[in-house]
């Protein structure tokens, strides 16, 4: 049990350092690990721990420099990390952010490396200007990106990669999407001018804000008037653009944003399919609160005998698990956690989702396959070999959304099944 207050800086610190290792070690921010951070103190730990992973190969050649040999604790190291990002981030602050360090680094070890914490962070503070030019010189330190990564960003897009590795080092924008069920957009922006809040359209029923803001700072949240959702992840909807009263399958629908928007648009006897009760779960959540009702079920979508009743549907949407590189400022910690061999693997669990997904979509349906993914294997070419298999299928509209400053990035592709 810590000792720090849960309102200080010195605690976010240490929390963030807890995290950091977990992540460093192998675990996913999508297991929950800031759920089990006090509420009060959440936020701050949150900046701190996204902010210092989507930073972490700047800390990381940092303390290459800065160490003489590898520390002991892992827990240490990461706090020095996650004290490196507050205080590039804060230079205004500098004399308290070490402070707080240092009551942090009491907390780990019995105490034990107080002395170099102190020491490490006022020498990155008196070698900070060498440090910045050193790391200027290094592609891979300087890019905050994997080398394997950026090898396979420079091949795919000679022309891009550069703003596609600047956009995932961004913090991410935070879009809306107003429920046009219970009120109009043009409405909707009026309110948030109302309480001060700066937003610009985009898409059909989307709205871009100047800056993020907690979800219950946003009018009528609570009451469904509005949900959280990339610009780009809003373009699903429209583009499988269901007739009203057909029949749908959102295969792989956790969080539940997408289904959300089908049903919004239309009614629709719509099925929600996700791997995990507890992912289902939070669909239902979310459905609920924008008076919205969908058939919600736990199953592989892709072994057909555990859910589909044989009944065909008119379109399905496979919104199929990626790499996430397109979404890499929203899940830090993926760069760090994925290897370049993950792609095949994904790419060969792409493939069983689609062709068994195939089978359910009626002749004259059709199907639209997303990803959050910038890499080609997961994208253009896991069509070309779907195409290649299925003498049934045609494509549609393809789109690679690269992220930019204003969303992230996706890949769309329409199928559809000859009759």
């Amino acid at each position: 049990m810590s000792r720090l207050p849960l309102n200080s800086l010195a605690f976010a610190l240490l929390q963030a350092a807890r995290i950091d290792t977990a992540v460093l070690g192998g675990q996913s921010l999508a297991d929950g690990l800031l759920g089990r951070v006090d509420p009060v103190a959440r936020p701050a730990v949150q900046d701190l721990v996204y902010g210092s992973l989507r930073a972490y190969g700047r800390g990381d050649f940092f303390l290459s420099r800065l160490l003489e040999r590898p520390l002991a604790s892992d827990e240490v190291r990461a706090l020095l990390l996650v004290a490196i990002y507050r205080l590039e981030t804060r230079p205004d602050a500098t004399h308290t952010v070490v402070d707080q360090a240092v009551s942090a680094a009491g907390e780990i070890a019995g105490g034990n490396f107080r002395g170099l914490v102190n020491g490490v962070l006022r020498n990155f503070l008196r070698q900070q200007s060498p440090l910045a030019v050193a790391l200027a010189a290094d592609a891979v330190a300087a890019s905050q990106h994997p080398a394997w990564w950026l090898e396979q960003l420079q091949a795919a897009y000679p022309s891009d990669w550069t703003a596609i590795v600047a956009a995932g080092n961004l913090p991410p924008p935070m879009g809306l999407r107003v429920n046009r069920r219970r009120i109009s957009r043009d409405d909707y922006r009026l309110r948030l001018i109302d309480v001060g809040i700066a937003a610009t359209e985009v898409g059909e029923c989307g709205l871009a804000l100047d800056k993020p803001v907690p979800v219950d700072a946003l009018p009528g949240f609570a009451g469904g008037w509005v949900s959280v959702q990339d610009p780009g992840a809003q373009m699903a909807a429209g583009l499988l653009d269901p007739t009203p009263g057909s029949r749908v399958l959102d295969a792989c629908a956790a969080p539940g944003g997408k289904t959300a928007h089908l049903l919004e648009r239309s009614d629709l006897d719509l099925l929600a399919l996700d791997l995990k009760p507890a992912r289902c779960r939070r669909i239902a959540e979310g459905l609920s609160r924008l008076g919205l009702t969908a058939r919600i079920e736990a199953a592989d979508c892709a072994k057909l005998t555990t859910w589909w009743d044989g009944r065909p549907f008119d379109a399905v949407l496979a919104d199929v698990p990626c790499t996430a590189s397109g979404v890499v400022r929203r899940n830090p910690d993926a760069k760090w956690l994925r290897r370049e061999e993950d792609i095949a693997g994904f790419a060969a669990a792409q493939a069983r989702i689609i062709d068994a997904l195939w089978q359910v979509v009626r002749p004259g349906g059709k199907l639209l396959y997303v990803t959050c993914s910038v890499f080609p294997a997961e994208n253009g070419r896991q069509i070309e070999r779907f195409l290649a298999r299925q003498s049934d299928a045609c494509r549609g509209h393809e789109e690679q959304l690269l992220p930019t400053a204003e969303h992230d990035g996706f890949f769309y592709c329409l199928l559809e099944k000859r009759a």
